[in-house]
C-alpha cells in the first residue's frame, strides 16, 4: 500500500471475532445487539457494519467459538442469540494475549523510535 493511501480509521483487521467473543463473555445476544454494544463500548469509534458481522458470526459458529438459538428480541423479532462456547472462552484468551503483546510492541516503538 502506497504510504498515501491510508487505511479509514476504525476496526483494526482481524479485530472484530475477539470484541464479539469480548461481548459475549457477559452473556447470549442476538446479532444487531452485539454490533450496538460494540460501539457503544467503544465510545461509538467503532461501527460494525452487518455485511461483516454476520458472516464473522457464521465463521465463528463453524468454528465452534459460539453456538446460537432462536428467541424473540426485545422489538418481538424472531432472531438468532449467540453464546460463547468453552472453545470460544479458551480462543478468546489466546487472542487478547497475542493483541496484548503486538500492542505493546507497538507502544514501544512510538515511544523509543
Amino acid at each position: 500500500m502506497p504510504m498515501n493511501d491510508r487505511p479509514k480509521d476504525g476496526m483494526p483487521s482481524g479485530a472484530l471475532p475477539m470484541l464479539i467473543l469480548r461481548v459475549l463473555q457477559s452473556g447470549s445476544l442476538h446479532g444487531y445487539a452485539i454490533g450496538q454494544r460494540i460501539h457503544v463500548l467503544s465510545s461509538e469509534v467503532l461501527a460494525v457494519e452487518e455485511g461483516l458481522l454476520y458472516p464473522t458470526l457464521q465463521k465463528m459458529l463453524l468454528k465452534g467459538w459460539v453456538t446460537a438459538e432462536w428467541g424473540i428480541s426485545e422489538t418481538n423479532r424472531k432472531v438468532r442469540f449467540y453464546r460463547l462456547t468453552p472453545q470460544g472462552r479458551a480462543h478468546l484468551k489466546a487472542e487478547i494475549s497475542g493483541f496484548d503483546r503486538v500492542t505493546q510492541a507497538i507502544q514501544n516503538i512510538l515511544r523509543t523510535a
